[in-house]
């Protein structure tokens, strides 16, 4: 639980460290974003040239900014608010200081192209409290009625660390985990896609529990039953044991389930200071402009519907009733929405790709906050001399609770509960009073000494995202057999293929991208659609910086037989 695989591939400072550019589409984007020449530019009669972009979240706000350098004029509609899975709540009566994170709210590094944008806009981060991180004071496990308090993995019984031990060997044994850490680490593409064309053709039918039940390292059902309530990393894996396993290999790869941190203050912050930032070097645009200013202060409303007209234009319709109509669209809400919430044309996407966003698999996912008016966890036990709560894993109705401190005699922070799939769906029925009564009895069984309710200051924060109208879900997930349906909607920004009339509208967000559930994902499918306008308007990179179309065809993302 300290490392998702402790036997990874160490890090020196002769290396660059591990990224989430892989292994599909071993693109570096953090190098993209850094490079002093830009992401590229259009030409000068394409300046102010309408782009509508579909969803204020992360993926809609970076491509709409990068727009907007170029020169041309992002229009963004969106239905909620800025943000969309980014979302920082407060607590009705309580320090405005004190808030909780619906959405995302843990970040890796190897997450370089989000932490690009995040020292750009000058935020901070701090190390998020994982079971057993360095940063968590002491993690309880309990299971079966069982808990164990422990500081480090050593503290916890034999059987934990022979499921840590059986989770490597697996990964080494049925998926070359350090050949490819290594390779990434070095960022050695053909070694990495050497590897993966592989395993994608050997494991793309494979679920994750199937995976784990194929290795001699996992041949004991305990093992796989504890791995699956405790896991190492974030916490348990079961609810991914249906997903296919090409989907936790990326994670596992990328160390995207190490290390995390959050974003002091809240995430939501992100997308907000860049939809208020005045870029210093821009093109067309004066001195001062933001996508605020452009926009008049807030997006757009909601899109009611999309279709085509002459001259492959994609053409725009708000819940206000406006119609609009552009030479190129980004679409970045969660696909379902052109299912459901959306009334478009069939032309406006290659049957293939319907048949993608129809199978798209979402995740269930819930929370539960609570304001508390101190870190009470930190307090001794008297007895035993132990942390008197803890971050919590347990096979109970909670499955997750977080402790999140905010100093020393200040307001702090309860995530009661954090599920996902089955268990979140649980929840779905009660209300964010009812959740937390549940909760409590839960942990009240596992700290029986402790009276969490008389710390309480405030109301209680729920989300279930299955629930929320424009998401749906939590994040997309692919089931065994869904590769190509996600190869075809990640490389729809390579238009060049598609027949003209398919042209001109661009799918980006987390769930395109081959790491959903990350804002990583978001921010390179963002780039991607971005190089996309950029070409289909006639413009270019600069040759001495590549964007991830110039270098497609040498790093294209494994392409299976359809017959």
């Amino acid at each position: 639980m300290t490392s998702t695989v402790p036997t990874a591939v160490q890090h020196t400072d002769a290396q660059p460290p591990i990224t989430m550019f892989g292994p599909d589409f071993p693109y570096a984007y953090d190098d993209f974003l850094a490079h002093p020449a830009g992401l590229g530019q259009v030409p000068a009669t394409e300046h102010g040239t309408e782009v509508a972009v579909i969803g204020g979240g992360l993926s809609g706000v970076v491509a709409a900014y990068e727009l907007m350098k170029m020169g041309l004029k992002p229009v963004v509609y969106e239905a909620d608010q800025l943000g969309g899975r980014l979302r920082t709540v407060g607590f009705d009566g309580c320090d405005p200081e004190l808030n909780c994170e619906l959405g995302a709210m843990r970040f890796p590094p190897s997450s370089t192209a989000l932490q690009h944008y995040i020292d750009l806009v000058g935020l901070e981060t701090a190390p998020f409290p994982n079971p057993l991180a360095e940063s968590t004071p002491s993690t309880v496990v309990d299971l079966k009625g069982e808990t164990h308090y422990a500081e480090t993995v050593d503290d916890l019984p034999q059987v934990y660390r022979d499921v840590a031990k059986a989770w490597n060997d697996c990964l080494e044994e049925g998926a070359d985990f350090s050949d490819m850490n290594r390779a990434m680490r070095e960022r050695d593409v053909p070694r990495i896609r050497e590897i993966w064309a592989k395993l994608v053709e050997k494991l793309d039918n494979q679920t994750f529990y199937g995976f784990l039940c194929e290795s001699e390292a996992f041949k004991s059902f305990r093992h796989r039953e504890i791995f699956g309530q405790v896991g190492f990393g974030t916490g348990g894996w079961d609810t991914d044991f249906p997903n296919s396993i090409l989907e936790i290999l990326r994670v596992v790869y990328t160390e995207a389930d190490d290390h995390h941190r959050g974003i002091v203050g809240g995430s939501q912050q992100l997308p907000v200071r860049l939809w208020e930032r005045e870029p210093r070097k821009i093109v067309h645009w004066p001195l001062g402009t933001s996508l605020k200013s452009l926009h008049g202060g807030d997006p757009r409303p909601a899109v009611t519907r999309l279709h085509r007209t002459a001259g492959n234009r994609i053409t725009v319709t708000d819940a206000n009733g406006d119609i609009r109509t552009y030479r190129a669209a980004i679409f970045t809400a969660q696909s379902w929405m052109l299912l459901s919430k959306i009334e478009c044309d069939d032309s406006l996407f290659p049957i293939d790709h319907w048949t993608a966003i129809e199978r798209t698999h979402y995740m269930e996912s819930s929370k539960l906050f609570v304001p508390v008016d101190r870190p009470f966890w930190l307090d001794k036990d008297e007895e035993t001399g132990r942390d008197v709560m803890s971050m919590t894993l347990t096979d109970r109705m909670t499955r997750g609770t977080y402790l999140l401190d905010n100093g020393p005699d200040k307001p702090a922070v309860i995530c009661l509960s954090y599920t996902w799939c089955d268990d979140s769906l649980k929840w779905l029925p009660l209300s964010a009073n009812e959740r937390m009564e549940v909760m409590l009895k839960s942990l009240g069984e596992i700290y029986p000494k402790v009276d969490i309710r008389k710390h309480i200051i405030g109301n209680p924060v729920t989300v279930s995202w299955e629930n929320e109208p424009y998401f749906m879900g939590a994040f997309k997930a692919n089931l065994p057999g869904h590769y190509r349906y996600q190869r075809r909607l990640y490389t729809h920004f390579m238009q060049d293929r598609l027949p003209e009339d398919k042209r001109g509208i661009f799918l980006a967000g987390d769930d395109i991208s081959w790491t959903a559930g990350w804002a990583e994902g978001a921010v390179q499918t963002a780039l991607n659609a971005v190089w996309g306008v950029m070409h289909h308007l006639g413009g270019a990179t600069d040759p001495t910086n590549p964007g991830p179309g110039d270098v497609y065809d040498e790093i294209a993302p494994v392409e299976l037989p359809e017959d």
